[in-house]
């Protein structure tokens, strides 16, 4: 019986399925947005009892952008492999943090601060659709006037 023939090696991108300049500027994106979201947050710091400003602004200015890089990206630019993923996927992905948003409204929970967490989580939402709605129809509108 013969020994069947080794296969050919896959090249390491092909085989993990993911494109390692993509990933490059995931994480690249990723780094500056995660650093800039760090140094607001420590800098500007708030308590439990209180409005999270910085976190807030933090969420809201990042979904506007996100708002503006998909749309502008998408519907304006000539596509490019590697802008959407680093602004949108890295940068805004890093740099928005909902995930300090559930913290910090467990934290107004554990304060009895009810009143303060409900109007935080739906002002957050709220602002953060708004914020994107902004984002695209001004992007759109520009694309119509130019």
């Amino acid at each position: 019986m013969r020994p069947s023939p080794t296969p050919m090696p896959m090249p390491r991108q092909a085989a993990l399925g993911h494109d390692r300049g993509e990933l490059g500027a995931i994480f690249a994106g990723g780094a500056a947005g995660g650093l800039l979201r760090v140094w607001l947050a420590s800098t500007f710091a708030s308590t439990a009892t209180q409005w999270p400003w910085t976190i807030f602004a933090i969420n809201v200015s990042g979904s506007l952008l996100l708002g503006y890089f998909a749309t502008r990206l998408q519907d304006r630019l000539p596509l490019s492999t590697y802008r959407r993923p680093l602004l949108g996927t890295g940068f805004c992905g890093a740099y928005t943090t909902f995930s300090t948003m559930q913290v910090e409204l467990l934290a107004m929970v554990e304060h009895h601060r009810y009143t303060l967490a409900a109007g935080y989580a739906a002002a957050s939402v709220a602002a953060g659709y708004l914020a994107i709605w902004v984002a695209t129809a001004t992007v759109r509108r520009v694309r119509a006037i130019t």
